[in-house]
């Protein structure tokens, strides 16, 4: 229901964006055409009105015709001849007219285009006539433009909601993450505390000794697993640790619950490679990416961990000769839900992920892949 909500909320939103912007075009294209009207009318007018100044008589009021073409200010204007040579021109750019010898060429090609000229024929034989090109008043042309500029504005505007609609489900998606690891490891607690005090029982039988350590281990485990957890969705403290020795004593317990056919290698250019890391959080996204190479091996290959310095930044690559990613899935591959397992959530890629850019300002990406031939992860850490 809530992914329908949200649906029909952004297609209301877009569809009454359509209907305003659509609106606003037939209402401005109507505008135009009233303005464009109007425009030819006043310089038909102001052709009449040169015409009849031409051809007055020493004793005529040319007060109205001088009126008439004293008002047109605004529209420009090229007068030519039958053949259209430029004779004269009005309410253009006298600087660039001066500067430029193909702007008057230039602007009588954009007139044409524009409009038909208004043809005054002095003389039939020969033909003689005076042609009046004219182009688009400032006001006819924001009024073709207004559309355009409110159509960005819309756009703009419903960007803005969208993102943050966005931000906002990403904030709620966040807090419920943080929230859940919170709950689980509250939750750990307890059968946590539980079985640490059983093994103390435990240890004054020398007979369970044997047992005692192993659960130990798994205690222990557990409480790793618990202590990551409580860090999710809070700022976690950062150390400088030495990257190299960091990585390796993961890989040795990997490598401890993997088959024999599986080996690892750690490749260290540098001695020692530092970085500011949260440990336990680090562990975790070396473990996620590990144990993601061992199932896309399906227990048999090789893993090769490369650690090096470059400038500011550590880079670590961790390459597996598993079956590859296809090239379709490469941007799935970090979205939580996604899986090409039969069993997991999903989740694993994804809070490894996480854990580097929110956490440790750093970047997990996959920086090639080959179906059938293996997949090279790349995380780089600032120093």
């Amino acid at each position: 229901m809530g992914k329908l909500h949200i649906l029909n909320w952004r297609t209301a939103l877009a569809l009454a964006a359509i209907a305003i912007v659509s609106g606003t075009i037939l209402y401005s294209n109507h505008l135009a055409k009233k303005i464009a009207l109007e425009e030819r009318e006043k310089i038909s007018q102001w052709v009449e009105a040169n015409k009849f100044i031409a051809n007055a008589g020493p004793n005529t009021d040319l007060a109205l015709a001088f009126q008439i073409q004293q008002q047109n200010a605004d529209i420009p204007i090229i007068q030519t001849n039958e053949k259209d040579s430029i004779i004269d021109h009005r309410n253009l750019d006298t600087l660039r007219i001066k500067e430029d010898n193909n702007y008057l060429a230039g602007k009588l090609q954009e007139f044409r285009s524009q409009h038909k000229p208004i043809i005054l024929e002095l003389s039939k034989k020969p033909y003689i006539a005076d042609k009046f090109y004219y182009g688009n008043s400032e006001l006819l042309k924001q009024v073709k433009y207004y559309p355009i500029v409110q159509l960005l504005i819309v756009a703009l505007f419903i960007f803005i909601i969208m993102y943050s609609v966005s931000a906002r489900n990403r904030s709620t998606q966040n807090q419920v993450w943080a929230g859940l690891a919170k709950e689980t490891a509250h939750q750990l607690g307890t059968p946590i505390s539980s079985l640490q005090g059983w093994t103390e029982i435990l240890k004054d039988n020398k007979e369970a000794e044997p047992i005692v350590e192993e659960m130990t281990k798994d205690i222990d485990r557990l409480k790793l697993i618990s202590d990551r957890f409580s860090k999710i969705g809070s700022t976690p403290k950062l150390e400088v640790k030495n990257i190299s020795t960091q990585i390796e004593h993961m890989v040795e317990y990997i490598k401890r619950r993997a088959t024999k056919t599986v080996t690892f290698s750690v490749n260290s250019h540098d001695r020692p490679i530092l970085a500011e890391i949260s440990a336990p959080l680090f562990d975790w996204v070396m473990e996620n990416l590990l144990k993601n190479a061992l199932d896309a091996m399906e227990g048999k290959g090789a893993i090769n961990i490369d650690i090096r310095n470059k400038g500011n930044q550590v880079i670590i690559d961790v390459t597996d000769t598993g079956k590859g990613i296809s090239p379709k899935n490469i941007d799935k591959v970090f979205k939580p839900g996604f899986s090409t397992k039969k069993r997991g959530w999903g989740l694993g890629l994804s809070l490894a992920r996480r854990i580097i850019e929110q956490y440790h300002k750093g970047h997990l990406f996959v920086k090639h892949s080959e179906v059938n031939k293996g997949t090279t992860f790349r995380i780089v850490l600032n120093k």
